[in-house]
């Protein structure tokens, strides 16, 4: 949609989260080849692996983040520029709504990589099977 400034913001958040997960789940596979019995095990001390062991701690959810802002994003589309199933653009609202308040009142920061890959799934499936403007 040419004159949606939102598609821009979902192409881009949906690109953000891509870098993001991509170092989110390379520490996972780099932590894996330094733990006893990795191919690097001697490579790093207990304080070295400490590092990786703290970004490996949100480090896969952290990554997600770009995912509810193009919620958001497709929330707009839907329900002010309507050029998104309505029913798309409500259950968008649901997984922004979430990570604010989760962060909000528990302080933890990593609740989009539990709400994002379920906002993805179903609202890219409406998109895909759906009647929306954006896919005529």
């Amino acid at each position: 949609m040419p004159g949606s400034t939102a598609a821009y913001v979902v192409s881009g958040a949906l690109t953000a989260s891509a870098a993001g997960l991509t170092y989110g789940y390379g520490w996972k596979g780099a932590l894996a080849i330094y733990l006893p019995d990795g191919m690097n095990e001697q490579s790093f001390r207990e304080d070295g692996l400490f590092v990786y062991f703290m970004l490996n701690d949100f480090g896969g959810f952290i990554g997600w983040l770009g995912v509810v802002v193009a919620a958001g994003a497709v929330a707009w589309m839907a329900l002010r520029e309507r050029t998104i199933s309505r029913w798309i653009g409500w259950f968008s609202i649901v997984p922004v709504l979430a990570v604010v308040l989760f962060a909000g009142l528990t302080g933890l920061p990593g609740f989009q990589g539990v709400v994002g890959p379920a906002w993805m799934l179903v609202a890219f499936g409406g998109l895909a099977w759906g009647r929306s403007a954006i896919v005529r």
